[in-house]
């Protein structure tokens, strides 16, 4: 069995790869940090890995051709960052880089392997969202709605393979805080306890095994999610801000965060 992971040198993209490493699984690594790819490949053993900066559409295509005959059984698209801030305010080419990594990378890899997947009809698909999907977000606008097109996008996709009955799956994983790159490089911190990389990535790979479509782990934030469905918007995004909102600097200053290899 045979995985792309993109965005693997550090999270959930990490303890992904080492989980399935240990699970015997032939591993195609992809990151901006040549560095930190070498460091894993030597970790695991043995894993391809091929350097792309995902914000620039041809480095897609690159990872895509680097691995279309590989015979790729899983679809990993781990790498992703977000930008916090009032939207008046952030700068407008790091939204847009933004953008192209969550969204428009996310977008090409999963239709180009979906076409080979239902062609040979199997392979897994597992696209790393966040709960923020399911909802709006003041001061992290941009990178809530680009996780709103992850989540609505797979939930298509399945809907589309179950019709055509097809052994094709897709799994979006939409967890809570997570303990990475994200909020650390920023300098801010979590309003509630995060989950590690390592759970996330355990989580997310069973239920990506089980076929099951949405993966949400933690008690807590599924019953966020699941409450949100009945707020009204402006209430929402009213809480929504308020806990952004503390997550500022401590100099008051806005940055991005990121949680991308």
């Amino acid at each position: 069995m045979k995985a792309l992971i993109t965005g693997a040198t550090s999270g959930i993209g990490m303890s992904m790869a080492r989980k399935l490493g240990r699970r015997g699984w032939e591993l195609i690594l992809t990151g901006r940090n040549e560095a930190a790819l070498e460091q894993l490949k030597s970790e695991l053993g043995s894993a391809e890995t091929i350097v792309a900066d995902l914000s620039k559409r041809e480095d897609v295509f690159k990872v895509y051709e680097f691995a279309k005959d590989k015979d790729v059984d899983m679809l990993v698209n781990n790498a992703g960052y977000g930008i916090f801030g009032r939207f008046d305010k952030t700068d407008l080419d790091d939204e847009l880089n933004m953008i192209d990594v969550n969204i428009v990378a996310v977008h090409i890899l999963t239709k180009l392997f979906l076409r080979d997947f239902k062609e040979r009809d199997r392979g897994i698909i597992l696209n790393v969202a966040s709960s923020a999907g399911f909802m709006t977000g003041p001061l992290l606008s941009s990178y809530y709605a680009s996780k709103n097109y992850v989540v609505r996008l797979s939930l298509a996709i399945a809907e589309e393979l179950r019709r055509d009955k097809s052994n094709v799956s897709i799994t979006v994983l939409c967890p809570g805080p997570v303990d990475t790159n994200f909020n650390n490089r920023a300098g801010v911190s979590f309003s509630v306890k995060p989950i590690t990389p390592d759970y996330a990535a355990e989580f997310a790979l069973r239920k990506a095994f089980d076929r099951q479509l949405i993966a949400i782990p933690g008690l807590g934030v599924r019953a966020a999610v699941f409450a949100s469905r009945f707020a009204p918007h402006k209430l929402l995004s009213a809480v929504v801000y308020g806990i952004q909102h503390s997550k500022k600097t401590a100099d008051g200053t806005e940055k991005a965060v990121t949680n991308e290899g």
